[in-house]
């Protein structure tokens, strides 16, 4: 497949999964990371992919970083939005700078990234931008405030730039994931694990390279007539 992708937040965990199933359907991949270098050397020792360092939160890195891409690999003609934090807290103890971290990264970076390809992909008359939301951008969670908030943006988001695309053969889609085994999910304690997944209706959490696989078809020439669509990809958590 001559084209080239790039996946923000490509290191690890829901991102590294993406970035192995695009590379093993033959797209050129970049796979960004903000500040894991031992993971992200990492990643590239064992699959090959190529890593670029950058925040997503800062327009002008992501420029440099994106003209970094273009220059090793070519332009980037789908690029997919995973980068995202967390900064957990209840309402009333959110501070301001946890509010400003979670929006600048998972919503103002898409914002940046998409904005950064987008003329190109205009001039191509070809595009595909998938941007990883979540479950709790749809129905919200509490002590994640600012986190639904930047989600349920990136929904938004996805469905006005999808109507600005669509002639010029750019589409934009989300996917909600539902409760995914990364890392950081299989870290809670086990009763806490098994109390989320008591609210999953198929009996347990999904696998990361569940949601690369709804990426990849997305990004397919297959998909050219799906665009501001919202693929919900939870076990039936939560049905939108």
């Amino acid at each position: 497949m001559d084209r080239t992708v790039l996946v923000t937040g490509g290191t690890r965990g829901i991102g590294a999964a993406i970035a192995k199933r695009m590379a093993a359907d033959g797209y050129r991949v970049a796979a960004n990371f903000a500040g894991n270098e031992t993971a992200a050397a990492e990643f590239e020792a064992e699959t090959g992919i190529r890593t670029f360092r950058w925040s997503v939160a800062e327009y002008d890195a992501c420029g440099a970083g994106l003209r970094d891409v273009e220059a090793e690999l070519g332009p980037v003609e789908i690029l997919v939005n995973n980068a995202g934090i967390t900064r957990d807290a209840m309402f009333h103890r959110l501070t301001v700078e946890q509010w400003q971290q979670v929006i600048g990264t998972n919503l103002n970076g898409v914002f940046n990234m998409s904005h950064l390809v987008w003329s190109g992909m205009r001039e191509r008359k070809f595009g595909r931008i998938v941007n990883i939301s979540s479950i709790n951008g749809q129905k919200g969670q509490l002590g994640q405030t600012n986190y639904s908030a930047a989600k349920a943006g990136e929904i938004g988001l996805t469905k006005a730039l999808a109507q600005e695309g669509a002639r010029s053969g750019i589409t934009v889609n989300a996917i909600c994931p539902g409760y995914i085994a990364t890392d950081m999910v299989m870290a809670v304690p086990e009763k806490v694990r098994d109390a989320i997944i008591s609210q999953i209706p198929v009996g347990r959490l999904g696998e990361a390279e569940e949601i690369a696989r709804c990426v990849a078809f997305l990004a397919s020439d297959d998909a050219g007539f799906i665009t501001g669509s919202t693929l919900t990809a939870n076990g039936g958590q939560y049905l939108h």
